[in-house]
């Protein structure tokens, strides 16, 4: 790993691994706390109502939106409306939104799966309904709601659409120094080298595939263990 050589020929992909890196993990950052309390509110506390059903109907339909108007939106909303530019913040935020709903549908399958005589018993002891989500309902559900974070990271990690308007450049020559940066990335650098430079060296392509496809494995990996060893802790 190096910085780029030879315009991009002589390989380098430092930068895009690091900035993949810090967009995954910013929009990971953002959207997990977010759906999960999204789904905490509309699984526990939310009225069945026509409003309740509308907001889950449009959850389930959001999360089959193309990548690329989320990458419109967040080039509309945060580049220029909000004036944030080309940068790693706003590609974290138009990641996060696109993978919010991922998110809050499985948590909300994952608080779904914990017996609901769980609650009952907990509440009948005097314990309050917050106490209750907190000690006895989240404990159950983490490795569902891990789930979920690994559906999204290795998604948002592969995506050059959303990114594409909103935070990467196929040459930075420069390591980010804040989330204001524009940043090279791995699925928008292999983009590029592989149908936009003609003559380009097939090692350096198959190169940058093979690292892309190793990162997200290892993200992966590292969650699906967590999910393995929180699960063994269930009581029942």
């Amino acid at each position: 790993m190096s910085m780029p050589k030879d315009g991009m020929r002589g390989g380098g992909i430092l930068p895009a691994i690091l900035g993949t890196l810090l967009i995954v993990t910013c929009a990971i950052a953002i959207t997990l706390p977010i759906g999960v309390f999204a789904a905490i509110y509309l699984n526990e506390y939310a009225k069945n109502n026509l409003l309740t059903r509308i907001i889950k109907l449009a959850i389930v339909n959001l999360a089959g939106v193309p990548s690329v108007v989320y990458g419109l939106f967040g080039l509309g909303i945060f580049v220029m409306f909000l004036k944030l530019g080309v940068s790693i913040i706003a590609g974290a935020l138009t990641l996060s939104i696109m993978e919010l709903p991922v998110i809050i549908t499985t948590s909300r399958n994952a608080l779904n799966s914990v017996p609901y005589y769980f609650r009952d018993a907990s509440l009948s002891l005097g314990v309050s309904r917050w106490q209750t989500i907190r000690y006895i309902v989240l404990p159950n559900a983490i490795s569902g709601i891990l789930t979920g974070a690994i559906l999204s990271i290795s998604r948002i990690s592969g995506e050059t659409a959303p990114i594409l308007f909103t935070a990467t450049a196929f040459s930075v020559p420069h390591l980010p120094r804040s989330v204001l940066d524009q940043v090279m990335t791995l699925p928008y650098h292999l983009y590029i080298i592989s149908t936009q430079i003609p003559n380009m060296p097939e090692n350096v392509i198959f190169g940058t595939a093979l690292v892309l496809l190793l990162m997200v494995l290892t993200m992966s990996f590292i969650a699906i263990v967590a999910r393995i060893y929180l699960r063994k802790r269930r009581k029942w």
